[in-house]
């Protein structure tokens, strides 16, 4: 009697349930877990759980037998509990999310002053590399002006001193024609011997003059070949000589101090 009393009650009580799980599987939205089926089946699964013991117990059998002849009613369950702990979560998140926020906006507050500093160090750096550049630019600015000032005082004769190599050069072909024989013979040639002498002192004069300006003739035979002075015109052997010696001086080269206006031209000596 017991037990048929207990399963009467348990019918009447799990039939709602029941009726209601049936019309919940049977439809395509609990199927496909939409958020309506899943709300409806939380509202049934909290109506059966506020029923007594016994009955839950009944109504669990029940639910146990039916979940495993449709497993969708099981799916709807998992989704609607995902979601309720999604939910869940959410604001708990968001509380950590404006935290963080919070402590970032402290920190950025707590920096402000540094960078300020930072920023003024910036400043005061970039001035003091200015200066020194400043200083740097005029340092060089008085030294190229001071050597353009040495330049033209030590080669502002250059152009006066060019136009009279040319006379130097007439000189030493008139001394050079004046046969070796007859430039110190005073009694056969005595005018001969004259005009040799008053080119030669002319000419000596022409370079001591040349000299006190820094104007120096440079060329002799035996001389080592320099191509930064010398302009070779030709070469020839000279067993006398060494091998890439100047031979022979066609034209004497010049100097305005230390600087070559005109090369000398010359013979090379070449190996046999």
């Amino acid at each position: 009697l017991l037990l048929c009393a207990f399963a009467t009650m348990a019918s009447q009580y799990a039939k709602p349930c029941i009726r209601q799980l049936v019309q919940v599987c049977s439809s395509r939205a609990a199927v496909s877990a939409s958020t309506a089926g899943q709300r409806q089946f939380g509202s049934l699964v909290k109506s059966s759980t506020s029923c007594s013991t016994a009955h839950t117990h009944s109504a669990s059998a029940l639910l146990l037998r039916y979940n495993k002849s449709c497993p969708s009613a099981t799916a709807a369950r998992y989704f609607s509990s995902t979601e309720e702990k999604k939910e869940g979560d959410a604001p708990a998140a968001e509380e950590g999310n404006a935290e963080e926020n919070a402590g970032a906006a402290g920190e950025a507050e707590a920096e402000a002053p540094v960078s300020r500093e930072q920023e003024l160090e910036k400043e005061v750096k970039d001035l003091k590399d200015q200066l020194l550049r400043s200083l740097a630019e005029q340092e060089n600015t008085r030294s190229i002006a001071k050597r353009d000032v040495a330049s033209a005082k030590n080669f502002a004769v250059t152009s006066f001193a060019k136009s009279l190599l040319d006379t130097s050069d007439n000189l030493s072909r008139a001394m050079e024609s004046v046969p070796e024989e007859y430039r110190a013979d005073t009694e056969n040639h005595p005018v001969l011997a004259t005009l040799y002498e008053g080119i030669k002192m002319t000419d000596e004069n022409l370079l001591k003059a040349f000299q006190k300006n820094g104007l120096v003739r440079y060329g002799a035979a035996g001389d080592k070949f320099d191509p930064s002075q010398h302009d070779a015109l030709f070469e020839y052997p000279d067993p006398n000589l060494e091998v890439g010696a100047v031979g022979q001086v066609m034209k004497a080269g010049f100097k305005l101090n230390d600087r070559v206006i005109r090369a000398a031209e010359v013979g090379v000596v070449k190996k046999a």
